[in-house]
C-alpha cells in the first residue's frame, strides 16, 4: 500500500532521518507498520531536532517539502496565495500515485488536502480532525469549512473522518476516535495520594494564549494565599515564557513555581505519577493528550469544558470542571480539597477510565481501519 500523509506539521530532516513533533509522529508510525511506501507531503524547518521530536520508523519514505502558508496578517495571506499553485499541485502529484490518503487536520494544508481529494472519489481516505469537532463551537471559518467539507458525502467520498467526542446529526463518514500516549505494559495502578500535604499541580502544554498559562499560575498563586500548600510545575515553552517568568518573578512565585521546559515523554509520565492535579484551563481542545495522560496515572485534571473534556471526565465524575474566571476556579477548586475521600475516588475513576486507551486499542484500531479497506 502507498500511503501519503498531507499534513501542516513542520517536519525537520537530518541525513535519512526524518522527525517532528513527537505525540503526531509517535501516532503515525503506528499506521506506517500496514503500510508498504510512505509519501508525507508537508512545510519543512531547519531548527534542530530537540526533545520533544521523534523520528518516523519506516524503511520507505518519500518526503515532498511544500511551504508553509499562514493567514494571521496581511502581508502573510498575500504571500501564502502565492505559494497555493505550489502546494495544491504537490498534493495533487501524491494523491495521483497514493493507495491510501490520510489527511491532518484541522489546518491550512489539510483543507487544501481536503479540496484536492475530491477528485479522486474512488481512493481510499481516512482524516484525523485533532481540533474540537463541537458544532456549535465558536471556531475561525477555516476550521468549519474544513469540517463542512469533511462532512459532506457528495463532495467527500470513501473516506473515514476520525473525531474526538460523540455528537449528533453527523453524516455516516464521522467516526468517533481516541489518541493515546502509553502502552498496555506502563499501566500502574495509581498511589493513593494525600491531600493534606503539599498540593502539587502541573501544567503540560505550549506557552500560548489560548492554553492560558498565565491563569494556571494565578490559581496556584491564590491558592497559596488563602493557606494551601503548593507548588506548580509548568512543562513546555512558547512565545509567553519571559512573560510568565517575568510575572513569577515580580509576585515572588519562585518558590513555588518552576519552569521545565520541553521535556521527553518519560519525564513528563514520572512527573505526572507525583502530581495531585493538572491544571489545563484552554480555550480550544480536540482530545487533550495532557489531560488523558494525567488520568492515567491517577493525576487529577482541573479543565475547563471544552469540545469532549466533559465527557472525558463523565462531567465532574473523574475530574473538576472550571470556567475560565480565576475567582470561581479557585473557589471551585478549594470546595474539593476538604473532601479527600472524594478526589481518592476521583483519581481512581479518572485512572480507571484513561487506562482504557493504550497505545495498544489505538494500533488495534487503525490496522482495522487499514485492512478494511
Amino acid at each position: 500500500m502507498k500511503f501519503l500523509i498531507i499534513t501542516h506539521v513542520e517536519h525537520k530532516l537530518k541525513g535519512e532521518n526524518i522527525s517532528a513533533y513527537a505525540p503526531y509522529v509517535r501516532e503515525m508510525n503506528l499506521w506506517l507498520k500496514y503500510v508498504d511506501e510512505v509519501f508525507i507531503v508537508a512545510p519543512k524547518t531547519q531548527e534542530e531536532k530537540t526533545a520533544i521530536d521523534l523520528d518516523y520508523r519506516h524503511s520507505n519514505i518519500q518526503f515532498s517539502e511544500i511551504p508553509a502558508i499562514q493567514f494571521t496578517d496581511f502581508k502573510n495571506a498575500i504571500r501564502s496565495f502565492c505559494k497555493l499553485p505550489i502546494i495544491l499541485m504537490a498534493i495533487y502529484r501524491a494523491s495521483k500515485n497514493a493507495d491510501h490518503i490520510h489527511l491532518r487536520c484541522p489546518g491550512n494544508i489539510g483543507l487544501l488536502g481536503g479540496l484536492v481529494q475530491i477528485f479522486f472519489p474512488k481512493k481510499v481516505k481516512t482524516a484525523k480532525y485533532a481540533g474540537n469537532w463541537d458544532p456549535k463551537a465558536k471556531q475561525p471559518f477555516s476550521y468549519k469549512l474544513q469540517k463542512w467539507l469533511l462532512s459532506n458525502t457528495f463532495l467527500t467520498k470513501n473516506m473515514s473522518v476520525l473525531v474526538y467526542g460523540t455528537w449528533k446529526n453527523q453524516t455516516k463518514n464521522i467516526k468517533q476516535f481516541f489518541t493515546a500516549s502509553f502502552k498496555k505494559d506502563e499501566i500502574e495502578f495509581p498511589e493513593v495520594r494525600d491531600y493534606s500535604e503539599t498540593l502539587q499541580f502541573v501544567f503540560i502544554g505550549t506557552l500560548v494564549e489560548g492554553k492560558r498559562p498565565l491563569l494556571t499560575i494565578q490559581i496556584v498563586e491564590n491558592l497559596q494565599k488563602k493557606g494551601k500548600k503548593v507548588s506548580l510545575d509548568i512543562f513546555g515553552d512558547g512565545v509567553l515564557r519571559p512573560e510568565l517568568e517575568s510575572y513569577i518573578n515580580h509576585n515572588n512565585l519562585k518558590d513555588f513555581v518552576t519552569f521545565h521546559g520541553n521535556q521527553n515523554k518519560q519525564v513528563v509520565k514520572q512527573a505526572l505519577k507525583n502530581a495531585y492535579f493538572l491544571i489545563l484551563p484552554s480555550k480550544s481542545e480536540g482530545w487533550p493528550k495532557a489531560v488523558a495522560e494525567s488520568m492515567f496515572y491517577g493525576t487529577i485534571p482541573i479543565t475547563t469544558s471544552i469540545s469532549c473534556v466533559p465527557w472525558m471526565l463523565d462531567f465532574g465524575k473523574r475530574g473538576i470542571l472550571i470556567e475560565p474566571n480565576l475567582v470561581d476556579a479557585v473557589d471551585k477548586i478549594v470546595s474539593y480539597l476538604g473532601k479527600e475521600e472524594e478526589l481518592i475516588e476521583m483519581s481512581k475513576l479518572a485512572s480507571k477510565w484513561s487506562q482504557n486507551y493504550t497505545l495498544n486499542t489505538f494500533e488495534t484500531e487503525v490496522s482495522k481501519l487499514l485492512k478494511h479497506k
